[in-house]
């Protein structure tokens, strides 16, 4: 955990994020204050959000009850007699795909490819989270080419490599892409090193790879 001082600048932080209406904070603040989890993005961002309420989030993101718990924590922690620091845990990554139009993109994965809208964010909204399962992927929509020409295809960047846990999930998933009518940029296969894949094409030529076992 970091140190007392550093939390009480990312708190401090938070505060100036909420008033310059940083787009990204509307929905931490929603996830982690229950208060707010019931408004919308633009609710977050009119609703008054004090330093308090800022130190009430930055406790609750590293465990502890409230400021106070975390301050006591802190503390304990920055003790010389401690002999240990636990070392950081990274619980997860998030990749980010590029879109020409959102609302397009936010269609396909959760009409096509099974997603569900974690949050969208922006009036019209410009940046999201879809999830399905332990999968999460961002769409940010972006009004020009990030990508040089056809690269993509030729030299087949993915954009995001998820996997399944089994033979029989992979296959059945590529079999419900097909019937929904999914463009593929690979087709399901087994590589040398005995994965099955295959690839699917979003609206805006993302690659995107799904993985599994063998038989």
């Amino acid at each position: 955990m970091p140190n007392l001082e550093n939390l009480r600048k990312q708190a401090k932080q938070y505060v100036r994020w909420h008033r310059e209406r940083h787009h990204p904070v509307a929905a931490v603040i929603r996830a982690t204050l229950p208060e707010f989890q019931d408004l919308t993005d633009r609710d977050v961002l009119d609703a008054p959000f004090s330093l308090a309420d800022a130190q009430a989030l930055v406790a609750l993101q590293n465990g502890f009850a409230d400021w106070p718990a975390l301050k006591a924590g802190a503390q304990s922690m920055s003790n010389p007699t401690a002999t240990s620091q636990e070392r950081p845990a990274l619980s997860g990554a998030e990749p980010v795909l590029y879109a020409r139009d959102f609302t397009t993109a936010l269609a396909f994965f959760t009409e096509k490819l099974g997603f569900a809208v974690d949050f969208a964010y922006g009036e019209p909204p410009f940046y999201g989270v879809v999830e399905r399962d332990r999968a999460r992927l961002c769409l940010r929509q972006v009004t020009e080419p990030v990508f040089v020409g056809d690269i993509r295809a030729r030299e087949e960047l993915l954009s995001a490599s998820i996997t399944l846990d089994s033979a029989a999930a992979i296959k059945q998933l590529f079999i419900d892409y097909q019937a929904a009518g999914v463009a593929f940029h690979a087709t399901l296969k087994t590589q040398p090193w005995g994965t099955r894949t295959f690839i699917v094409l979003d609206p805006d030529g993302n690659l995107i790879l799904f993985a599994g076992p063998g038989d």
